[in-house]
């Protein structure tokens, strides 16, 4: 077992380069150990994980924090808060520059790669935190009809999708936080959010030849012509209502059109592609000029059952429409697979770990997307947690046996603890462990 180890030492390297105020000696915990154990909490799908730990240290001397996280001591709970708050999430980026290099080996590309070995990076934000009491300079503010102000946090999530992948994995990448900027007049958003995050990765990903995906907020003359610029793709959303100029432009304009035949079940079918090249974005001369695609799937008796369209910087034809139009509903993965999987199924990002007065929402929600992330790596390239998996059938009971297990049980090692998955039973030498002195 080579990954997870691998991937918890860059994070353990990552974690000590925190700001730590603490005067002198600093006490018996280090820096990384505050890190570390917030994203245990994260990766383990439990926020009694550490209270777990501190009574397994307490009853035998030591605990799965420090033999499977190599935490050297647990701190209290307002210990981490207090901390983290101090931790810009910017801290967090190695972690996340490692999946993309992850992203580039040749498993991980056949399981992602699209339109000729291409990487599709959805663009999306989400909110994870709301209160009309609690608040820090980096929320976010709106009145409500009450009169009462309400401070929030927003993130804009940049997650590696792919249209028909069987196991429904997803990515996320680094995120960009949406969230008051200095000297800014205006209130931040999503964007503003968006080209400082192309700004500060776009660079450095182009070896996975990205075609960036997303909803209509991003379908305008800025963000398309920041993209093309940087000689990347996009496929984005476009209603007619927010796009009148481009509507009006195709308007009574021959467009190509191409049908296909599909069987879902026992119901037939019809896919129809409608799409025409070279129109202009919106008013204006210097109008970035994108191919527009219409899609509609009809049913058996004629009726449209589903209608979106999407502009895009990629030719079109008849060979490759149908393809395009899968990668542009793809954008969707991130709103299932991704914000759904992430604020319901176990990640809880709505809930509030801690809020902070600096940065400390920001830094939790970002260690929270970086053990999704991990999870869905180790799915994919990770033989003994896919054997686990396998074992357990369900996620949920995946990670609720995980929970029991290191509940009572101090597993030396990340292996130990898989193997006793996979086979349901815990190694004799484990258990005498816990009756000795």
């Amino acid at each position: 077992m080579q990954l997870l180890p691998s991937l918890l030492a860059g994070l353990t390297a990552v974690c000590a380069t925190f700001p730590d105020a603490r005067k002198g000696r600093g006490g018996n915990i280090t820096t990384a150990d505050f890190g570390l154990s917030a994203f245990a909490m994260f990766f383990m799908q439990s926020a009694s994980f550490l209270a777990y730990q501190r009574a397994l240290e307490k009853g035998q001397g030591r605990s799965n924090g420090q033999t499977l996280f190599a935490i050297g001591r647990i701190p209290s709970d307002n210990y981490i808060r207090d901390k983290l708050d101090e931790a810009d999430p910017a801290l967090l980026q190695p972690c996340f520059e490692r999946l993309e290099s992850l992203l580039a080996e040749p498993s991980m590309r056949q399981a992602f790669g699209r339109l000729g070995g291409r990487t599709l990076i959805a663009w999306d934000g989400t909110e994870y935190f709301c209160s009309q009491k609690l608040g820090c300079p980096n929320c976010l503010t709106r009145k409500r009809s009450n009169g009462k102000t309400e401070n929030y946090h927003c993130l804009l999530s940049a997650t590696v999708v792919a249209p028909g992948h069987s196991n429904s994995k997803v990515v996320p990448l680094m995120p960009e936080f949406v969230a008051t900027q200095d000297g800014a007049e205006k209130q931040d958003c999503e964007r503003n959010a968006v080209k400082r995050w192309f700004d500060n990765h776009h660079a450095r990903i182009a070896t996975l030849r990205p075609v960036f995906l997303g909803d209509d907020l991003f379908a305008c003359h800025p963000v398309a012509k920041m993209v093309t610029d940087a000689g990347d793709d996009f496929i984005f959303t476009c209603k007619a209502t927010s796009h009148k100029a481009l509507y009006d432009f195709i308007d009574g304009a021959e467009l190509s059109r191409h049908e296909e035949k599909a069987r879902r079940r026992n119901t037939k079918e019809t896919f129809r592609y409608r799409w025409i090249e070279a129109v202009p974005i919106r008013d204006g001369k210097d109008a970035i000029l994108v191919n527009w695609i219409g899609f509609e799937i009809v049913d058996a008796k004629g009726k449209v059952k589903y209608s979106m369209a999407w502009v895009t910087s990629l030719p079109v034809s008849k060979d490759n429409v149908a393809v395009i139009v899968a990668c542009g509903r793809a954008r969707w993965k991130i709103e299932n697979e991704s914000f759904n999987v992430l604020k319901n199924h176990g990640y809880e990002l709505e809930h509030n770990f801690g809020h902070g007065q600096k940065f400390l929402a920001m830094t939790l929600a970002a260690l929270n997307l970086l053990a999704f992330a991990w999870h869905t790596m180790l799915e994919l390239l990770e033989p003994p947690w896919q054997a686990a998996r396998e074992a357990a059938v369900k996620r949920t009971s995946f990670f609720a046996h995980i929970l029991i297990l290191t509940g009572y049980v101090v597993f030396p090692s990340w292996e130990a603890l898989l193997q006793s998955l996979t086979t349901s039973t815990i190694p004799p030498e484990l258990v005498k462990s816990r009756d000795s002195p």
